[in-house]
């Protein structure tokens, strides 16, 4: 909703009067206050979405990718080297989880609760074979 009126901002006649802009006027020359023009840009600045600005930081996601030791020995290089490049891919879109279309089965050993998966498995670093969370 773009409006170009300068009282869209508040829709109040009664602050966008002469008077009122005289005032404004007065208290800017004093050097306290902004003036109408500061205060419209302003206003037409906190009227944007901020779904539609642009966030100027790219990347935000990690790229390191953990998985269990005894998992990653039995990974060919081209499955591991898929592995890191959809988690790098993911990190540098600024997502935190990689595509699924890169998923390890087997990663997991059968009847293991996901507490025993996390807490009892030796994770490493696929990119760099060192122990995760250093």
């Amino acid at each position: 909703m773009s409006y170009k009126s300068p009282l869209a901002h508040c829709w109040a006649t009664v602050l966008h009067g002469d008077e009122a802009n005289k005032m404004r006027q007065r208290v800017a020359n004093y050097g306290i206050g902004t003036g109408n023009k500061v205060a419209l840009k302003k206003a037409e600045e906190l009227r944007t979405s901020p779904l539609e600005k642009k966030s100027k930081v790219k990347g935000g996601g990690t790229k390191k990718v953990c998985l269990p030791a005894a998992k990653v020995k039995s990974m060919s290089a081209a499955e591991k080297k898929k592995v890191i490049a959809a988690k790098r891919s993911a990190a540098s879109k600024g997502k935190y989880k990689r595509s699924s279309k890169s998923n390890v089965k087997g990663a997991r050993k059968k009847g293991a609760t996901l507490r025993d998966w996390f807490e009892k498995e030796n994770w490493i670093n696929v990119a760099t074979g060192e122990p995760c969370g250093k």
